[in-house]
């Protein structure tokens, strides 16, 4: 990497700190008229942390993306603001040094993928492996004795007073297996049975994977009450069996599958109807007080409809009103206080780390390469889709929480991993061949 390289992804990674110093000093003199007094320590904090990730990244990985880091960054920077500022409200569940030093466990979780994992190709080689650890992952919370059910979801594992979600790391390793798998069974997937209506089927020997696929995510949705997690889980399988066969028949045999099967599990099953009901008659009075009711999503409702296009202003709005504010409606938070206009660019933050991984599986030079960048970016676009889906009633929510921004430690840590592997992957993708590095390094020489 050139100086020149260097200073430019630093300066972007500096300019995102500043962005969220700005943020944090916002809140302080929207609350109380002055900046909050552990304001350079928290700023030292954040910056030092990204300092050193910046510092790993430009040993391990010197060819990566330049702006993933910085991206990252801010979203995570906005996300602590938010908390802290939910903090000074009043809610005691919040806590802007606990998800610091989460953010710190992350930053060391990214680092770590980054110096073991020096190509990354030979996750190709644990296919099964990968694919055996997210089941297991995923049946972890069933087992007696470690499994805890928390606000009606059966999906934490405890141990003494800490608990974590394996399906956070579930994904990561469930899409390393469907990549691995589908590059291995792609010519035989992508091979077509009978037309129907301009359409050419799979035929039904193939059908296997879908289908153990389905029953799967299914299973997590009865039996564990999670209907993110299972619908990220199925998602991303059709998704990257599109990608890998580009036929648009799976897709649509995919979403009649899982529209399907939630329908029936809704007549069946009783946690599936209530979920459903609340979507639908949100509004409804019974429902609204009921435990487990509509209230969080109404008032979530309310909170950005009272923000409108330009917000309350940092610090001028009510997120205690909204239960859980910083943890699964942190969204509607942000909202309130940053507006239409504050949700756009933070949307527009993700898009543009969804977009440069996407830009990493188009440069890659082999088809793993090419399906887990892919996979990978999908599941975080579709994590933030099917939130922010959840809190604006576009679909039923689900209980998955914001990437980077929300509180907590297992999305956190496993996230910071996908970025890692994103990381690593665009490094080879960017990489020049040794030839233009020996030039590149001859041109400098002479130049000086």
């Amino acid at each position: 990497m050139t100086a020149k390289r260097r200073g430019a992804q630093l300066g972007m990674l500096a300019f995102a700190v500043l962005i969220v110093m700005g943020a944090y000093a916002g809140v302080g003199l929207g609350i109380n008229g002055k900046v909050p007094s552990g304001m350079l320590g928290y700023g030292l904090g954040l910056g030092g942390l990204m300092l050193a990730a910046y510092l790993v990244l430009a040993k391990w990985a010197p060819w990566a993306d330049p702006l993933l880091l910085p991206l990252v960054t801010l979203v995570n920077g906005i996300g602590l603001v938010m908390i802290y500022r939910i903090e000074l409200a009043g809610e005691k569940l919040a806590s802007a040094a606990n998800q610091l030093m989460w953010t710190a466990l992350g930053v060391v979780m990214f680092s770590a993928v980054l110096i073991a994992l020096r190509d990354h190709r030979v996750l190709q080689r644990l296919t099964y492996t990968a694919g055996f650890a997210g089941l297991g992952l995923l049946v972890l919370p069933m087992l007696p004795f470690i499994g805890r059910e928390i606000n009606g979801a059966r999906i934490w594992v405890g141990v003494g007073p800490f608990s974590i979600q394996p399906a956070e790391f579930a994904k990561l390793a469930l899409v390393v297996f469907f990549a691995g798998y589908l590059v291995a069974k792609r010519d035989v997937l992508a091979l077509a049975g009978r037309r129907l209506l301009f359409i050419d089927l799979p035929r039904a020997r193939d059908l296997g994977p879908i289908l153990i696929t389905w029953v799967i995510s299914l299973g997590v949705l009865v039996l564990q009450k999670d209907l993110g997690s299972s619908l990220l889980l199925f998602g991303a399988f059709i998704v990257m069996l599109y990608v890998a066969t580009q036929r648009t028949s799976w897709v649509l045999i995919g979403i009649l599958l899982f529209v399907g099967g939630a329908f029936v599990a809704g007549q069946i099953f009783s946690h599936v109807e209530a979920r459903f009901d609340v979507w639908l008659h949100a509004e409804d009075q019974r429902l609204y007080t009921a435990v487990g009711g509509s209230e969080q999503l109404m008032q979530g409702q309310f909170a950005m409809g009272s923000g409108g296009i330009l917000g309350t202003g940092l610090g001028q709005g009510y997120p205690y009103r909204i239960p859980l504010s910083f943890s699964d409606f942190i969204f509607p938070a942000v909202g309130e206080e940053l507006g239409l206009t504050g949700l756009m660019a933070i949307l527009m933050v993700y898009a543009l780390i969804v977009e440069r991984g996407l830009r990493t599986s188009l440069a890659a030079r082999d088809p793993f390469t090419k399906l887990l960048a892919g996979g990978l970016s999908f599941i975080l676009a579709w994590q933030v889709f099917i939130i922010v889906g959840g809190v604006t009633r576009l679909i039923p929510l689900t209980g998955l929480v914001t990437p980077f921004m929300s509180a907590g430690g297992s999305a956190l840590l496993a996230n910071w991993m996908l970025i890692a592997l994103l990381v690593r992957m665009s490094d080879a993708a960017r990489r020049p061949p040794p030839q233009a590095i020996q030039d590149e390094g001859m041109t400098q020489v002479m130049q000086r």
